[in-house]
């Protein structure tokens, strides 16, 4: 079994030390993966995410994001209402600048390359942002990132791949072609799904696309393993 620990990371943009949860590769490693949580914080969910990628090779990280609202702040049990609510004015309440700062120190405190970032949903915005402003990734994969579009200035500077469900309610394929439109070059997928499709033991998991999707991460960072910005 992976080892799972939590360990604090510090801020270069105001000091503040935040959880994140470090689970070790099994076997020889590859790198280290960045993982972002949606807007729940770091759930069952983005510890299954790191678990995953730990079994394929490599060490995961997953910055608890919200911590200066609520230490280890996370969202249990069903995804209602109130859930959704709690989330959203976490995320309100958090600034692009300082998500990008406890980024860099994640990326900072993972140690040796080649470094790749990941998230969903909220997660999914932030990889964009972390490929555009933060240093040492060698590649990026953001899933379901509705606030891309507010993001579509800065231009990421390492190979960035996106991955959105066509039946998608919170991100409708109008914005999806903004993306596509302002960036061609960049890969866009999309798959036979609604919002949030990786996230296991919910109303939203669809494996196939799942398994597509993460395949298609896993490709994209080997492909990409041997730079860095």
């Amino acid at each position: 079994m992976s080892d799972v620990t939590t360990e604090l990371c510090k801020s270069p943009v105001d000091g503040f030390s935040f959880s994140a949860t470090r689970v070790r590769p099994q076997g020889p490693r590859k790198g280290g993966v960045i993982v972002i949580q949606e807007i729940f914080g770091v759930t069952d969910h983005i510890r299954a995410v790191c678990r995953f990628y730990a079994s394929k090779g490599y060490e995961a990280l997953a910055p608890s994001l919200y911590d200066r609202i609520e230490p280890s702040f996370e969202v249990k049990g069903a995804i209602d209402a109130k859930a959704m609510e709690k989330g959203v004015k976490a995320a309100m309440a958090t600034s692009f600048d300082q998500v990008a700062g406890d980024v860099q120190a994640t990326i900072d405190a993972l140690g040796d390359g080649p470094l790749f970032i990941t998230g969903f949903c909220y997660g999914g915005a932030i990889s964009w942002l972390a490929a555009a402003r933060c240093t040492g990734l060698a590649a990026a994969s953001g899933f379901y990132g509705g606030a891309i579009t507010r993001l579509l200035d800065q231009k990421p500077r390492v190979p960035i791949i996106l991955h959105y469900g066509k039946n998608d309610p919170h991100i409708p394929l109008s914005e999806v072609d903004k993306v596509r439109g302002a960036l061609p070059e960049i890969p866009v997928y999309l798959y036979d799904a609604g919002h949030g499709f990786v996230r296991e033991h919910s109303p939203d998991y669809h494996e196939p696309s799942a398994t597509l999707a993460l395949a298609r991460t896993l490709e994209h960072f080997e492909s990409n393993a041997g730079s860095h910005k």
